[in-house]
């Protein structure tokens, strides 16, 4: 896959479309009421963000707790943290994507196809016999050469 145009959408795309954006907007509503929506987003999208996160931290200790990967929550976190980011970056699209992605069901969403696309990655690894390029490896297990003794990494009491 090409590595320019994975460059060119965030670095260049972007922020030329929020600039016609906040000019068009700025135009419509006037300057100071442009300003104060860019700056409100910003301070609404940091108190979600942040009670957002508490609720993920809690759920990431009750996966540890009992014992399971937290997968989920580790999605959900970077979720939020991605957010956080988009909210607090200047415009409007980056405000549209950090809010939706602050809401529960959208990430849920996310996550799923996430695993599904996984999952269908896996598969289909599998199924063509795994390695480099659908071709099948013949592994010889090698045995441990004996080697120097391990030193002690024991703290001594």
């Amino acid at each position: 896959m090409p590595v320019l145009p994975i460059l060119v959408l965030p670095f260049l795309i972007v922020p030329l479309a929020e600039i016609a954006l906040l000019i068009e907007v700025g135009g419509r509503i006037g300057t100071l009421p442009t300003i104060a929506a860019c700056l409100g987003t910003a301070v609404l999208g940091g108190v979600l963000v942040r009670s957002q996160r508490r609720a993920v931290i809690a759920a990431l200790r009750r996966a540890l707790d009992e014992g399971r990967i937290p997968a989920r929550e580790a999605f959900d976190g970077a979720c939020i943290l991605v957010a956080g980011a988009l909210l607090m970056t200047p415009g409007f699209l980056t405000d549209a994507a950090g809010f939706a992605l602050l809401v529960p069901p959208l990430r849920a969403a996310l996550y799923r196809a996430l695993v599904r696309h996984l999952e269908r990655r896996v598969l289909d690894h599998l199924q063509t016999g795994g390695g480099p390029r659908g071709r099948a490896m013949d592994v010889e297990p090698v045995a441990d050469e004996p080697g120097p003794p391990r030193p002690d990494r024991r703290i001594p009491r």
